[in-house]
């Protein structure tokens, strides 16, 4: 005999006065420290927005698109690290996404045995606890000098495409791209392996029952099931290359011009405030303060296009 859900509830042993008084405890706490981080973020954005006023009322919009930036002349322009700061990130999503998705899935599927699974997944997170500036001596020392040869080549036999229409030299776009991806490659692979695991064994055994090869269901079962989760490693991948600071700093170069070439030098918000906001002073810290309101909302612009696409992959 089968109890319906009512009689189930029925005969389920009532809570205590003090187990509701504790869900209604915990759930008090957790409103505060939502309303918290909600307040926190809040403040910092004020205070970084009456930083920046000055330069705000001085250069206004053609702030976003003037490329000049000079302390000494009082004239700051961000255009050339806006486009380094989106390019590198892109650069970077570009080179990490199928890595992470493939080991994602690798580590997803049957392929290995479980303790060899364990310990790869435990080196991939272990990636993201490196810290940046290691990342960037390494790739100083090795990184650089291992993609001269490759790099130079391109140029030679494709210089005529602007991607590669300029030597490297050494610190570009292209060395800070690359380790972007390896700094990111966690947080794709982790996040995208999580909710691999989260899809429902039913769904890949009804497609493999279907008759369904076992790439068939992974890439038309499993990952659009997952795709949600998926967007959102991307999206959280995303936003800390852009915020990425010491190894970018190390590695793109610092030069505020604009070229189509990524074996050319460049610059970030990220790096342009952690190269020069330690000895900026008068309307030059204002400037930077407005730099980094720029890439504060370049952040939280992307983390909403990601949430609506999210939710409407979930209508679907």
């Amino acid at each position: 005999m089968t109890l319906t859900l009512k009689q189930s509830h029925a005969i389920a042993k009532p809570r205590s006065p003090v187990d509701r008084q504790l869900d209604r405890g915990f759930v008090w706490m957790t409103q505060v420290f939502a309303l918290a981080i909600a307040g926190v973020l809040i403040w910092i954005t004020l205070e970084v927005l009456i930083a920046a006023f000055p330069a705000m009322q001085t250069f206004a919009l053609g702030f976003l698109t003037s490329t000049d930036w000079n302390p000494v002349k009082d004239q700051y322009g961000a255009l050339p690290q806006i486009f380094g700061t989106l390019a590198s990130s892109f650069l970077a999503l570009l080179l990490a996404i199928p890595v992470g998705l493939g080991v994602a899935v690798f580590l997803t599927e049957d392929f290995l045995p479980t303790q060899v699974q364990t310990v790869l997944v435990f080196f991939v997170e272990l990636l993201a606890a490196i810290p940046s500036v290691v990342y960037g001596l390494w790739g100083i020392f090795v990184l650089i000098p291992l993609l001269r040869a490759p790099a130079g080549w391109l140029h030679s036999h494709l210089g005529w495409f602007p991607l590669f229409s300029t030597p490297l030299s050494g610190p570009g776009m292209l060395p800070a791209g690359v380790i972007l991806a390896i700094m990111i490659l966690p947080t794709i692979a982790a996040i995208s392996r999580d909710a691999l695991v989260a899809v429902p064994k039913e769904l890949k055994q009804a497609a493999l029952g279907l008759g369904a090869t076992p790439w068939e269901t992974i890439l038309l079962v499993m990952l659009p099931a997952a795709f949600s989760g998926i967007v959102g490693a991307i999206m959280l991948a995303l936003g800390r290359a852009m915020g990425e600071t010491m190894a970018v700093t190390m590695l793109i170069g610092n030069s505020n011009t604009i070229t189509a070439s990524i074996l050319a030098p460049a610059n970030t918000i990220s790096s342009l405030l952690a190269n020069q906001f330690a000895e900026a002073k008068g309307l030059q810290v204002s400037a930077l303060m407005y730099a980094a309101l720029v890439l504060f909302f370049l952040t939280l612009l992307i983390n909403i296009l990601a949430e609506m696409l999210v939710r409407r992959v979930q209508k679907i």
